[in-house]
């Protein structure tokens, strides 16, 4: 293992979406986790390779969890361990006998974090939801949209990843600093309506100074003004622009052959939407390639719009390595960069319970008390 986390050794009680990303972002960067699947879940997909990349870089053992012997497994697995992440609904832990006081009480330096939606309290704890209702509670979901329609959903970017997976390895790290100095572990409780809130900070500061407003849509970075904004070109692609600062917008206007003509003040948002009409007559008269060709080299604050398929062919994105190709499947690369410790994919996913025997052994497991567990049905 390579990475500024090698050594670190995390227990994850598998789950989906953010906590796995979470658990991705240790493991990319040299944690050693261990995923924690239930003894025969069947992959639910394509397998060959396995299709599921936020499993990537850690093995997954089948261990079942409402059988006391799974349960001491993974008791016994705490017991080597710094960190356990685990993304159930709250109160399920504490059932199944693996909740913050059984497992602290066994190692009170370990590090127990926590991924819900809504949070381990507070009158909507036990709900069920996903991303989209998280952002919608933190107020992150409305400003996102054009004026008079409906708010857009930003994909689960927002509440799963950025205020959730990233969220929880930002706690897992904190955590483990404090540790250096206290030697002793806490629980840490990451909600992702919580997070979805947190990155909404910048624009409370706006609409305090008055710069910004709650109708949708108007805004200076939510596609009311045409400085910021994305357009269709000749051939149907787009091109994005955010030429927000005086003299990038002054570059901006001289490569798209406006400068000489008598045009309203960039802040005037009077003339924003005749502006935006504007521009987008003249981004309509050239593709996105060759819109990409006139920017090169400029500082007008513009960009190709490329599609999930063809980022990676980007001649920036390919110098940078932003992508890597792992048994044949292009992934975003490990993030972020560490010049001594550099992180990386050590291993491609594996599908559920694949790595059973050799994951657990790997942790101390004896392979005669696996094989006799395997027998029982406890592991698979």
């Amino acid at each position: 293992m390579s990475g500024p986390l090698a050594g670190v050794r995390v227990i994850e009680l598998a789950g989906i979406g953010p906590a796995p990303y979470g658990c991705m972002l240790l493991a990319d960067l040299g944690a050693d986790v261990l995923r924690v699947d239930r003894a025969g879940a069947a992959p639910g997909g394509p397998t060959d390779p396995y299709w599921d990349l936020l499993a990537r870089s850690r093995p997954s053992v089948g261990v079942d969890l409402k059988d006391p012997e799974g349960r001491d497994l993974v008791l016994g697995l705490v017991d080597r361990a710094d960190v356990l992440v685990e993304g159930f609904r709250p109160g399920v832990a504490e059932r199944l006998g693996l909740g913050p006081e059984a497992c602290r009480g066994r190692n009170a330096g370990l590090v127990y974090a926590r991924m819900t939606g809504w949070g381990q309290d507070g009158p909507m704890a036990r709900a069920a939801g996903h991303d989209i209702d998280y952002i919608a509670l933190a107020g992150a979901l409305w400003p996102i949209g054009r004026p008079g329609e409906p708010p857009v959903p930003p994909l689960n970017l927002v509440g799963d990843f950025g205020g959730g997976g990233m969220l929880l390895a930002f706690g897992v790290v904190s955590a483990l600093f404090e540790r250096t100095r206290s030697g002793q572990g806490q629980v840490v409780d990451v909600a992702m309506v919580d997070g979805a809130a947190s990155l909404t900070t910048m624009l409370y500061s706006l609409l305090r100074a008055g710069r910004w407003t709650e109708v949708r849509g108007v805004n200076f970075l939510d596609s009311g003004a045409h400085f910021y904004d994305v357009y269709e070109t000749a051939d149907g692609r787009y091109f994005a622009v955010g030429a927000i600062e005086p003299q990038f917008y002054a570059e901006l206007l001289g490569l798209l052959g406006l400068d000489a003509e008598p045009l309203p003040h960039q802040m005037d948002r009077s003339a924003w939407p005749a502006m935006r009409a504007r521009l987008a007559s003249v981004f309509a008269t050239r593709s996105r390639d060759q819109w990409t060709a006139v920017f090169e080299g400029h500082d007008a604050c513009g960009a190709p719009v490329l599609s999930p398929s063809e980022a990676p062919a980007h001649p920036h994105n390919q110098a940078r390595g932003t992508f890597v190709e792992v048994d044949g499947l292009v992934q975003p690369a490990p993030v972020p960069r560490f010049d001594r410790t550099p992180g990386s994919v050590s291993r491609p996913p594996s599908p559920p319970g694949a790595d059973t025997d050799q994951g657990l052994a790997d942790w101390g497991v004896d392979p005669a008390e696996v094989a006799r567990l395997r027998a029982a049905g406890v592991v698979g």
